[in-house]
């Protein structure tokens, strides 16, 4: 077992190696974009730019694939004076509910967002509001201002030419996206107006304990504000990418490889499980569920001190996620974020479930790392068991999930009454396995 650290350690560097460059590259395509938005901005004020994006980098600096980024543009709105009307109420820990963004009468200074171009009339007799600023109609806006300030900014050589690709505009979705060129490396961003509101949360539990978080962290991030963006046509909801990212630092500020793990199963994930980026399959807000998951799940400093255990922390989640069909929200629980995915769940078992049984075959970056690999770490069965909390929640605790990592042969944990509940719920699934096998 010991000669196999060296290896996830060496793969870990490789991953580092390429951080400045990344950034680098990051930060450039970013530039060319803020340079656009400040252009948007001048044409029509109404459109904000939001320089506070450090997150994002941050972020941005963890992940080897490839995936669009989002880059959302504030309305300039007093948020806390229109009228949030939410549509029929979702169950406790359901999805972001949806939401209409009413201007009310009585107020003033919102009459820039009663214009046609941005407003529908209200064909309801209400005492209450005017009508309604529509995310169909503020994207309409958003792409016109967009492919407006590309054109003054090459014509004006603000942006170099080649630097940027709006062939993919199409106010049809839910977002405007542009491909940036940054050296060799091409990021795809994904623009989206957003109504940034401090107050007024709808659906969070922002009351809810968190193992594995500092105390009171969920509310401390949610009393900076919440973003509402586009949902549908008509309605707007809560953006969770922001707050999901704040949570993300605050594991990166604790002790541990929580984050390390994080970058090693995204760099997998983009080399051997989708085959370079080119095929379907988990991205990187599925994996970062996953850590989230992992650090509520596994609270104990221990858990996250031995970087190969700190990997099986988030493999045994991610496998009991994909056997049941089911990666919860990390902040809505109902919302399970692989339903309606079309992607081919078994097939990404399969290849997770191989990497996790025999990992060093992915993890050989160079030609020194050949050699004979260890048997595999599990038998046939491992299947049945992950199914468990598909059947009975209760599984869905961190006993459980020691047994699993015992599994793995990575359970070094030392603490008695963390053992004991391991050994008890072991012996409840002993002839379930057995019978597996």
């Amino acid at each position: 077992m010991a000669v196999q650290v060296p290896l996830w350690h060496h793969y870990l560097q490789a991953i580092q190696s390429r951080v400045a460059s990344r950034v680098q590259d990051y930060l450039y395509a970013e530039n060319i974009l803020l340079t656009v938005l400040e252009r948007v901005h001048a044409l029509d004020p109404r459109f904000l730019v939001d320089y506070s994006r450090d997150l994002e980098a941050f972020q941005f600096a963890l992940r080897s694939s490839e995936d669009p980024l989002d880059m959302e543009v504030p309305l300039w709105v007093d948020a806390e004076a229109l009228l949030i009307e939410e549509l029929e109420a979702s169950e406790p820990g359901g999805s972001p509910r949806l939401c209409q963004l009413g201007v009310p009468k009585e107020v003033t200074g919102l009459e820039s967002w009663m214009t046609d171009d941005v407003f529908s009339t209200s064909t309801e007799d209400t005492t209450k509001c005017y009508g309604h600023i529509v995310p169909r109609k503020v994207l309409r806006v958003l792409k016109d201002l967009l492919v407006a300030a590309i054109v003054h900014c090459k014509h004006h050589s603000l942006i170099t030419p080649g630097s940027l690709s709006a062939t993919s505009l199409r106010e049809e979705q839910l977002y405007l996206s542009l491909l940036v060129f940054s050296g060799w490396r091409k990021i795809r961003f994904n623009v989206v107006p957003m109504v940034r509101r401090k107050h007024g949360v709808t659906g969070l539990q922002d009351t809810r304990l968190m193992p594995g978080f500092p105390e009171g962290t969920l509310s401390r991030i949610i009393s900076h504000g919440v973003d509402l963006v586009p949902a549908s046509v008509q309605h707007w909801r809560t953006s969770t990418g922001y707050l999901l990212t704040r949570l993300l630092s605050v594991l990166g500020s604790l002790q541990g490889h929580r984050l390390d793990s994080l970058s090693i199963l995204d760099r997998v994930n983009h080399e051997s499980w989708r085959d370079g980026g080119q095929g379907p399959g988990l991205n990187f807000v599925h994996l970062k569920t996953v850590l989230l998951w992992a650090s509520e799940l596994f609270p104990a400093p221990e858990d996250w001190a031995e970087l190969q255990g700190s990997v099986y922390r988030l493999l045994v989640v991610l496998l009991c996620c994909l056997a049941t069909r089911n990666l919860p929200h990390f902040l809505y629980p109902k919302h399970n974020l692989l339903q309606g995915s079309g992607l081919d769940l078994n097939a990404i078992y399969q290849r997770v479930e191989h990497f996790a049984s025999q990992p060093e075959e992915a993890l050989r970056i160079h030609v020194t790392h050949l050699g004979r690999s260890p048997p595999p770490r599990i038998d046939h069965g491992i299947k049945a068991l992950l199914q468990l909390p598909a059947s009975d929640p209760a599984y869905w605790a961190t006993a459980y999930f020691d047994v699993l990592l015992d599994k793995f042969q990575v359970f070094n944990i030392q603490d008695k009454d963390r053992i004991t509940a391991m050994q008890s719920i072991f012996r409840k699934t002993k002839t379930l396995t057995s019978a597996e096998s």
